[in-house]
């Protein structure tokens, strides 16, 4: 349940329009409904400004179903992350065309509301390479659903960096930069040097084998001698998403 749709319950209660049984009853679920398998929070809409994330990786596609129509029955949408295409075909016979899917991004979101969601301000989503794009598009994807408009540019690492400098003032528009690059993860220093807005660092696992299944970038990125870089989990594009949405909604 949404703030606004509180508000309104209760000014129905304070106008005598419903009874206070009545609203006890459509408030009861608050905080959270307790499943099988889950306990689903349905306040987080109310209290963080989105539902609650389902993270599809380790349930099976009977579990998320679940979950997610919980959700959606409070929140009217639902953003799912590492969701798999069989994940996704569950979803798609339980919602039809209210749920979408991101096949590079593995993410899946479910949408009964009849308002389109206002996009505000400006997020760019860099890659260093095109091996990166998964990652990005999780984090591109995260930020769209949660309210921000989004700039793709992709496959823009250091090995090449006159292809970086082709995008520059498009990057200088974004009020946030997302970083996505694994190999030695140079890109975020580099972008973080060239503007004066916070840079989301997302370190990958792709690259060689020294490259310790991402190790080694996070550690470059954490080592960052550029003031204005903030660094996420390996792979974690979902978390640089929803980060910097909030940061740009500021």
């Amino acid at each position: 349940m949404r703030a606004d749709e509180i508000k309104k319950l209760l000014f129905k209660v304070k106008t005598g329009k419903m009874s206070v049984e009545t609203a006890i009853d459509k408030l009861k679920h608050l905080p959270m409904k307790a499943l099988d398998f889950a306990h689903v929070d349905t306040h987080r809409a109310v209290r963080a400004g989105f539902p609650e994330v389902v993270f599809c990786q380790g349930k099976t596609k009977e579990q998320v179903v679940k979950i997610m129509k919980e959700i959606v029955s409070h929140s009217d949408y639902c953003l799912a992350t590492r969701a798999s295409e069989e994940v996704f075909r569950a979803l798609k016979n339980a919602f039809g065309k209210k749920a979408e899917f991101n096949l590079l991004g593995r993410t899946a979101f479910v949408n009964i509301s009849k308002k389109a969601i206002v996009k505000k301000g400006k997020i760019a989503v860099l890659t260093a390479g095109t091996s990166d794009i998964p990652v990005a598009e999780e984090a591109g994807v995260t930020a769209e659903v949660t309210g921000s408009n989004v700039s793709r540019i992709y496959d823009v690492g250091v090995a090449g960096i006159h292809r970086l400098f082709s995008h520059y003032e498009e990057i200088r528009e974004a009020r946030v930069i997302i970083a996505v690059a694994g190999m030695e993860g140079a890109l975020p220093s580099v972008v973080a040097g060239l503007v004066d807005k916070p840079v989301i660092a997302v370190p990958t696992s792709v690259g060689y084998g020294a490259n310790f299944g991402g190790v080694s970038a996070l550690l470059t990125m954490l080592n960052s001698c550029s003031s204005n870089v903030l660094t996420v989990n390996i792979d974690n594009g979902f978390g640089a998403g929803y980060a910097a949405s909030i940061i740009n909604k500021l």
